[in-house]
């Protein structure tokens, strides 16, 4: 016998018409493997008067949130309008009443996710998220509880598409920065103000999403060190493949002796690396555990369908977590003691123009041993009467490298100093 479960939509954008969409096609298969017939009974939108995808049965669209929450007929909901407010207050009024709540928020989980997993905790209900991270690439789950009895030490990923569209356009084609970005918006792949992709503030949710699900302590989003990809140049494009590199922007998280590590910024990997062959739109996680090693989960990071997918994933489980009486929450988070971008150690990419003078090798590698930090390789590129020096430094400190850079930039023969890329999965 089948249970009927009734579902309140806040918001029908993208993934949420998407999720209206699959609900209808998949309505019999869920039904025959789950017992659950899933019905979307009310539908909060700005624009009652938009043309959408889907058609819904009159008296189903409304202006008012809060009535849906609120609404007595409603046993599931599930928030995807985004932002932090009114969705914080929604979320926390749906869980105060019983219900569980599935949200592909991630600006709501990157920064309020604490007081939300406690209030679902008290209440005794489900507050799933995994469409919140990765589009329809299984994450959360997978860290929540697939690799629960694990300890993760790190994970490293590309999790915005934008960005990894636009690197792999410069790579691949010898694009610039700025035509790549141009393309990236032409094919709806970029938003028209694009900031909160090349700047990275979407990653850096993300990232603190998953570093509070992996390391089992709470992050925000101010706590990742955060770097976008707008300064990255064909010219260092160009220098990472002929070292055997790609430059992707990358989101890290690493347990560090009690303290938790956390940062977005371009960096260069190896072209042997899984996550270099991860191309155009897509997304990847690579996971490090104690006991399971390393894997890597990849698939397509965004769209309507591929979120919507991960957002029913999750309404299927919370209906029959409901059905049965249970929830599976993430409970109380304590705060992450956050260990400071300065206490990085990794190798880096320096790129320094240089007056073409007698000396100035010398006076430059001096600035580096003065620094302690160590040259790995060094190429020399003329430039008419100046000349472009890049190195790869061997394992330093974030804290000397950018002591190095301030002293470098003093130098009589230093013209400017370039880009500086963090190089990881080299020693």
């Amino acid at each position: 016998m089948s249970s009927v479960v009734r579902i309140g939509l806040l918001g029908c954008g993208n993934v949420g018409g998407a999720l209206v969409g699959l609900i209808d096609e998949q309505r019999d298969a869920i039904a025959a493997r789950t017992g659950l017939e899933l019905h979307v009974t009310r539908v909060a939108v700005r624009n009652l008067t938009k043309e959408r995808d889907v058609v819904l049965p009159d008296g189903v669209l409304t202006h008012d949130a809060a009535a849906i929450v609120d609404d007595a007929d409603v046993d599931v909901v599930v928030e995807v309008i985004g932002g932090i407010e009114p969705a914080r207050a929604l979320v926390l009024a749906a869980l105060e009443a019983k219900k569980p709540v599935v949200t592909g928020n991630k600006e709501l989980l990157a920064n309020v996710g604490a007081e939300l997993f406690e209030a679902a905790e008290k209440a005794g209900v489900d507050l799933l998220f995994e469409a919140s991270v990765g589009g329809g690439i299984p994450l959360i789950r997978p860290l929540r509880e697939s690799l629960a009895g694990d300890r993760i030490r790190r994970f490293m990923g590309i999790v915005n598409g934008t960005t990894n569209y636009i690197l792999t356009r410069m790579t691949e084609a010898g694009a610039t920065y700025a035509d790549a970005l141009a393309e990236a918006q032409g094919l709806g792949f970029a938003e028209r103000d694009p900031t909160a992709d090349v700047e990275g503030f979407d990653a850096s949710a993300k990232a603190a999403i998953l570093a509070s699900i992996a390391f089992g302590a709470s992050v925000v989003a101010g706590d990742v060190y955060r770097e976008g990809i707008s300064a990255v140049t064909a010219a260092d494009i160009a220098f990472a493949d002929r070292l055997g590199f790609v430059v992707k922007l990358l989101a890290v998280g690493e347990a560090v002796d009690g303290e938790v590590a956390v940062r977005v910024h371009p960096a260069m990997i190896p072209k042997d690396h899984p996550l270099a062959s991860v191309r155009e739109s897509f997304n990847a996680v690579f996971i490090e555990g104690a006991a399971v090693g390393e894997l890597m989960l990849y698939g397509r990071g965004a769209g309507g369908r591929p979120t919507a997918s991960a957002v029913l994933g999750d309404l299927i489980d919370a209906s029959l977590n409901l059905r049965r009486g249970s929830a599976a929450g993430v409970g109380h988070l304590p705060r992450a003691k956050v260990r400071a971008i300065d206490e990085l150690r990794s190798q880096y990419y320096l790129n320094v123009e240089v007056y073409d003078r007698p000396g100035v090798l010398a006076a430059v590698a001096g600035v580096f041993g003065d620094h302690g930090v160590s040259i790995r390789s060094m190429e020399q590129e003329g430039l008419g009467d100046e000349a472009r020096l890049v190195f790869i430094t061997h394992t330093a400190t974030e804290r000397d490298v950018q002591a190095t850079i301030h002293d470098l930039r003093g130098l009589d023969v230093v013209d400017r100093v370039g880009s500086m890329l963090r190089v990881i999965g080299q020693e």
